[in-house]
């Protein structure tokens, strides 16, 4: 029916959406793309192996989008990780963690302590960089502005890896 509406799936819903069948899956890239993508082999994750990976964040500490990749990589034995399916799961774990507070579940999975690679903070998570600094800044991180486009990012960020 034209003009229909149709409800929204949540985070925890998108999450948990067992429509990601046939994940995890190790697809071997073509050659133009390998040397972007991080070699031959690249992993398709599930959500929820990406969010398993988050919760192992303990407070205080943090870890870059590409030590995921990595680490997700070598556990399935790919080469990489695919950083644009990593990119969309991060934003879903953000959104099923705020859902998650809101209906008094914990514990949450920590996404706020995810940095890019050079420290910087991801405007895609819930409340953008702005909420995810306040959260950082709670856990005694420095937040540096950005500066022009670029967004903020966690000072000295290398000593609080994990």
């Amino acid at each position: 029916m034209a003009g229909a509406h149709t409800r929204r799936k949540s985070g925890r819903e998108k999450l948990e959406n067992p429509a990601v069948e046939g994940l995890p899956k190790v697809v071997e890239v073509p050659e133009k793309w390998r040397k972007s993508q991080g070699g031959r082999w690249v992993l398709v994750p599930t959500p929820s192996m990406a969010d398993a990976e988050v919760r192992t964040v303990p407070k205080g500490k943090l870890i870059t989008t590409g030590q995921i990749r990595r680490r997700l990589a070598e556990r399935e034995k790919a080469d990489s990780t695919c950083p644009m399916t990593l990119g969309i799961f991060l934003q879903i774990i953000s959104q099923a963690a705020e859902e998650d507070r809101l209906a008094g579940r914990e514990p949450i999975a920590p996404y706020w302590r995810v940095v890019k690679e050079d420290g910087s903070l991801n405007p895609k998570f819930v409340g953008g960089a702005e909420a995810q600094a306040e959260k950082l800044v709670a856990e005694g991180h420095t937040i540096v502005p950005g500066k022009g486009k670029k967004p903020p990012r966690v000072e000295d960020f290398e000593k609080a890896l994990v």
